[in-house]
């Protein structure tokens, strides 16, 4: 089986789509059950590769390899390192419970619905598990059919305006980076005379510097546009607000890791000059800064308990692009942590949101007050997402966070400065609207009957809490994986 894990990993979600295929569209139930089993079949199947992974290993585990297109030099060829693998877990967990949070949630073509979530879990499965670029661009592609009509079908009422505009924004990131892309393996094919689209390859050629710095400008505005970073992050809040529940955690949860994991994985590695030039450092920097700063100031700003979630990931995800470009092992390693963290945390803020949602039919923070009376369970739950989102020491954020701001500080004290402004000011609006939302009298009648929290939605929330209080507790086994690949991007990315 070690053999084919990743293909097993891969199809998984697949068989998945086609197993409801064939249940009888009037089986509503029967259908639930099927998509449920499928995605939680998904999950396990990446515990033999947890398991199995080598920590101290240099290089990609468990690969894969056979012809696709001889002719090109494309292949079906896969590959894990520990950068990839806490995605992998974190997609197949976060797929998992997408399904399971929309049992009560999603009545109208379910088996569309369900069909189009495995679909998508596929698809991010390829991303972070191809090693031919040909292959993860088709994957990367893949994944916005799915979110399309998961938004726009089944979303809120701006539905179809927010699923265009997800679109129009990723699909011109992807052709600058499909360009990106053909240059590198066009110059791949002049120096040696083998096409290839093998990415471990095509680190061997040798760029002239102003065709290296154009393909990395190519991959750059592909990656921040799906991070988002500022100024390209404004299709998230509405793409956040109008999706359903499921597709808000797939969206927070992994779709924004694929435009950080494109930074490591090829814009560093693949353009090791371009991406250590002093210029573009601190452009990206700033942008940086900007966002986790203008993220959590609209925070405090808003109305709407979603888009205020919505845009605290703007913030967050600016923590993770700083690490990254602070071009050292602290930031480096941090932000891979952190992109994990955020999932965990930002996934558990939009459950939240949604039930809250399914009993009430409003998001408007307005409207609460008190909740804690009636629904104590999802006081308790909601406190600690809260903490994990802000950073509190013993849970998830402040590992990721702390190691982050290491690393920054040690590239440049000032962006350490502006950056600790991001994490005062993303407690205080995590907290505003706890203290809104949860605490004091009870403000309407409307609040003091709502159900609190079933086993089912429980359920949805236990393994994310147990992986928080674990990150926070012991994050060792998590940096000891990322430790080789890691240290392999920067012994690529030399500061010049």
């Amino acid at each position: 089986m070690e053999g084919r894990l990743l293909s097993l990993i891969l199809l998984t979600p697949l068989a998945g789509v086609l197993l409801l295929l064939l249940t009888p569209g009037g089986n509503r139930r029967l259908i639930k059950l099927m998509a449920n089993l499928a995605g939680v079949a998904g999950f396990l199947v990446t515990i033999p590769l947890m398991m199995n992974f080598k920590a101290g290993t240099r290089g990609y585990q468990f690969t894969e390899r056979l012809p696709w297109i001889p002719s090109l030099g494309v292949e079906y060829a896969l590959g894990v390192d520990g950068i990839s693998l806490l995605l992998v877990a974190l997609t197949a967990l976060a797929g998992a419970l997408a399904i399971l949070c929309s049992w009560g949630a999603v009545e109208e073509r379910l088996k569309e619905f369900y069909a189009l979530l495995l679909l998508q879990q596929a698809g991010m499965m390829g991303v972070f598990l191809a090693t031919d670029f040909f292959l993860f661009y088709f994957c990367w592609e893949l994944v916005l059919i799915p979110m399309y009509f998961i938004i726009g079908m089944w979303g809120g009422e701006r539905r179809l305006y927010a699923a265009i505009k997800f679109v129009l924004y990723t699909v011109l990131g992807s052709v600058l980076m499909l360009l990106g892309i053909l240059a590198l393996y066009w110059q791949h094919f002049q120096q040696t005379g083998i096409y290839s689209f093998d990415i471990v390859k095509l680190m061997q050629v040798t760029l002239p510097p102003g065709t290296e710095h154009w393909i990395f400008w190519a991959f750059f505005i592909g990656f921040a546009i799906k991070v988002p970073m500022f100024p390209f992050h404004t299709w998230l809040p509405d793409a956040h607000v109008e999706a359903p529940t499921a597709g808000s955690v797939i969206l927070a949860a992994v779709l924004l890791k694929m435009g950080t994991y494109g930074f490591v994985r090829f814009s560093l590695p693949l353009l090791p000059n371009a991406s250590a030039d002093r210029t573009v450092v601190r452009v990206i920097a700033v942008l940086s800064l900007i966002a986790i700063l203008y993220g959590a100031l609209v925070s405090l700003m808003q109305k709407d308990w979603k888009r205020l979630v919505a845009y605290s990931s703007v913030s967050h995800m600016g923590f993770c692009t700083l690490g990254i470009f602070a071009l050292n092992h602290a930031g480096i390693a941090g932000s891979a942590l952190q992109q994990v963290n955020h999932g965990i945390s930002t996934s558990m803020l939009f459950l939240l949101v949604g039930i809250i949602y399914e009993r009430r039919h409003t998001r408007e923070i307005a409207q609460y007050g008190g909740l804690a009376h009636a629904m104590p369970g999802f006081a308790k739950v909601f406190a600690f997402a809260v903490f994990s989102s802000a950073g509190l020491p013993l849970l998830n954020g402040f590992i990721g966070e702390f190691t982050i701001l290491q690393g920054v500080f040690a590239a440049n004290r000032t962006w350490a400065a502006f950056a600790v402004m991001g994490v005062v000011l993303g407690a205080a609006y995590l907290l505003w609207l706890y203290q809104r939302t949860m605490l004091g009298a009870v403000t309407r009648e409307e609040n003091r009957g709502v159900a609190d929290l079933t086993p089912r939605e429980w359920l949805t929330f236990l393994p994310l809490m147990a992986w928080a209080l674990w990150i926070g507790l012991y994050p060792k086994p998590f940096f000891d994986v990322l430790d080789a690949p890691v240290r392999a991007i920067l012994e690529r990315v030399a500061v010049r």
